[in-house]
């Protein structure tokens, strides 16, 4: 086959495969059985395998996802992505609408309403009909381009055709399908993998991950709801915005009500929280938009959301059930946790069985008894929880509950004794390698962001503990693959054994995990209130555990009083110790490091020949004379265009002691701006934070530096 000729066929199955696309994912027609069109993109892969310059990056091929990038780029939008003001009340609506009459001098106004769905907003951009790139939202003004896994998502188009607009930018939510969702998850937990909390969650997770290949194994989905930039072409109206979406095969948000006064707003709104429950996924409110682009000019926008839309939230939908019975759970730290056990009810769209009560002051606060009936909800419609009781329909033999008494005063996994330690409101098992416990620290500690263990997940966590494989962290040291691939995650009568491909995996990241950093480690024993920064702070602050056992710090910590400040203790001052370590964490540390259960892991690491070490470690930061200022102990956050994916720069500030915020605040020392960033160089600025540029950074942390980025750094100090 000539070049030439391969040209054409690439073409043809490339048009072929697209329209089938578009019919299968759009418009849910299929013309062809799957082994048809398997074979046609497998012709269309050996054609683009031989013949790689005829190529494009808009093949269907690239649905299954490229070779993993190193980091994200950001990109500035050309028309900013603003947020839109929510209404909480038909009240505030009907003021909403009121405003539109007054500024449009009309009693009559056509409005479009549409669910608002709880997805992760991006933006589509389309070179005459070819994707060109696409981009998060961001802060507004900069987003994430995510455009290779945006290439994985099968319903958005990669070619529009050849009479779509010059340049089209077309807003809407990437999502996953409730259903697809749950399957996601069973799987998942099958396969002994973590599960996602929520769908939204889950699509965050998804369009983060580095790999566009593991992007294009999760079920994402994407709906069309807004305009950005568009040359060519000129939609009059919301209406035929949508018009406009359907011909380019672009999913538009549905369903959509038109009405003209508030009283058919409100009833469209009110039908909308009926229809919204049947919709395939998640929604939070309803968005209302002026449908005459024309008045949407005359209307304009405030410094953060138009003034022709909003978005009236939904409360969460309440629904009355018997609570049955009130078990009890032991959390990753020893809290014993109360959950009720419910007639099963549907609540927004799903099934509820159980909801957390937290602890004895909230049963108490609210008078929870079994045998009530409660009204349940779901917290930002995700989360089941019980609102109130209502007490007309109390049995008449109810008692008050009391946790302790109902588990005996000992743990129900291990059957050591339980207490509520001074200044908890929680019971706690003080048994750290109670069974429950172990799962669950377990799974804290091969998480991704701390020891990142692959192929230990809930299931798998629980077993290795129920079999008795592992009962304390550094078990998982000494797994070996042959032992560990008959793990029977299953029960007796029907077991489910891990295999061996699984258990090889397992070892060797167990392997590789240790020679993790220290702050990882910290951060993955799930030692009470030792967060990620914290970790980081107290890597910053000492080399490895041995330095943590003879820590200055601690003692100086742990006696500071309230109101005091670090700045005031000269055993402290030196150290400018950040605000996520305090007394607590102090406390919290010692207290680890000192229990029997801290000894003991902390011995057997050492016989292992385990001793992670700190990779930021600059406990006491230089000065500003000796480093240009510095970065350890300081505060910064990255904003705007970079020569390099702003993750370079944070691990660069990192790996100096320095500290990576995501939003600014009176405690930021240094903006590192970029092109763009608009909203928080502005805040920066009101705030008097240091604005950096990149040259400015690089010598403020000892790089190459221009005269004149030297100049502006050592002005910016002396203000």
């Amino acid at each position: 086959m000539t070049s030439e000729e391969a040209a054409e066929e690439i073409s043809r199955l490339t048009r072929e495969l697209e329209r089938h696309n578009r019919l299968y994912y759009v418009e849910g027609i299929s013309e062809i059985p799957d082994n048809e069109y398997d074979e046609m993109f497998r012709n269309l892969e050996l054609l683009e395998a031989r013949f790689p310059e005829l190529a494009s990056a808009n093949s269907p091929t690239r649905r299954v996802g490229g070779e993993p990038i190193d980091g994200f780029e950001q990109r500035a939008h050309d028309v900013p992505m603003l947020s839109i003001d929510d209404v909480f009340s038909e009240e505030e609506l009907g003021e909403f609408f009121a405003r539109l009459q007054k500024n449009l001098n009309a009693e009559i106004i056509p409005v479009t309403i549409e669910p608002k769905i709880d997805g992760v907003a991006v933006a589509l951009h389309y070179d005459a009909g070819e994707l060109a790139f696409a981009v998060t939202r961001g802060d507004g003004a900069v987003g994430d381009l995510v455009t290779e896994n945006v290439r994985t998502i099968r319903n958005i188009p990669l070619r529009l055709g050849d009479d779509a607009p010059a340049w089209l930018e077309v807003r809407g939510e990437i999502f996953m399908p409730n259903e697809k969702f749950a399957e996601m998850n069973e799987s998942r937990e099958a396969a002994g993998l973590s599960t996602f909390k929520n769908p939204r969650n889950a699509t965050a997770g998804s369009l983060k991950l580095l790999d566009s290949r593991e992007v294009a194994r999760r079920p994402l989905d994407f709906v069309a709801h807004g305009r950005g930039r568009i040359d060519g072409v000129e939609p009059r109206s919301v209406k035929e915005f949508h018009q406009l979406l359907k011909r380019y095969g672009l999913p538009p948000n549905q369903p959509i009500w038109e009405a003209e006064t508030l009283e058919q707003v409100v009833t469209a709104v009110r039908e909308l929280d009926v229809a919204r429950h049947s919709l395939p996924y998640a929604t939070d409110g309803a968005v209302i938009k002026v449908n005459d682009v024309a008045d949407q000019e005359q209307l304009g926008y405030t410094s953060r959301a138009p003034r022709w839309a909003a978005a009236f939230k939904y409360p969460p939908e309440q629904k009355e059930t018997v609570l049955h019975d009130i078990t009890v759970q032991v959390g990753r730290t020893g809290n014993l946790t109360p959950v009720a056990e419910l007639e099963p009810v549907l609540v927004s769209g799903t099934t509820v069985r159980r909801a957390t009560l937290h602890n004895q002051d909230e049963i108490d606060r609210k008078d929870v008894r079994i045998g009530d009936t409660v009204i349940i909800e779901k917290a930002g419609e995700i989360i089941p929880a019980v609102v109130k009781v209502v007490f007309e329909k109390r049995p008449e033999d109810s008692v008050p509950f009391n946790l302790f008494e109902a588990v005996g005063g000992i743990c129900p996994s291990c059957g050591e004794p339980v207490e509520r330690p001074e200044g908890f409101v929680a019971l706690k098992c003080l048994n750290r390698t109670c069974p429950a416990q172990s799962a669950n620290q377990i799974k804290q500690f091969v998480s991704r962001k701390a020891l990142d263990i692959d192929g230990v997940g809930s299931i798998v966590a629980e077993k290795l503990v129920e079999r008795g494989v592992v009962k304390t962290i550094p078990d998982l040291f000494v797994l070996n693959p042959e032992s560990l691939a008959g793990l029977n995650l299953g029960t007796e009568e029907e077991p489910r054994m891990l295999g061996a491909k699984n258990a090889v995996k397992i070892v060797e990241t167990a392997k590789r995990a240790r020679t993790a950093p220290l702050h990882r480690w910290l951060y993955g024993l799930g030692i009470p209130q030792v967060g990620e920064s914290a970790a980081r702070e107290l890597a910053r602050l000492h080399r490895n555990f041995g330095e943590l056992l003879e820590s200055p710090v601690f003692p100086e910590l742990s006696q500071m009083k309230v109101g005091q400040r670090k700045e005031d203790n000269p055993a402290l001052v030196e150290y400018q110790i950040a605000v996520e370590v305090g007394p607590t964490v102090a406390n919290s540390m010692m207290t680890f490091l000192q229990s029997s259960s801290g000894i003991v892991l902390l011995e057997r690491l050492a016989e292992m020949g385990i001793d992670p070490q700190s990779e930021n470690y600059a406990p006491i930061p230089p000065s500003a004379e000796e480093a240009g200022g510095g970065c350890a102990g300081k505060t910064f956050v990255i904003t705007g265009t970079l020569s390099a994916p702003r993750n370079d720069f944070k691990d660069r500030i990192l790996s100096l002691g320095g500290k990576v915020s995501g939003s600014i605040s009176s405690k930021t020392d240094y903006l590192l701006a970029g092109e763009g960033g608009g909203s928080k160089r502005d805040k920066a600025e009101s705030l008097g934070v240091i604005i950096l540029s990149e040259e400015d950074f690089q010598s403020l942390v000892g790089g190459e530096s221009t005269e004149e980025g030297e100049g502006e750094v050592e002005q910016a100090l002396l203000l």
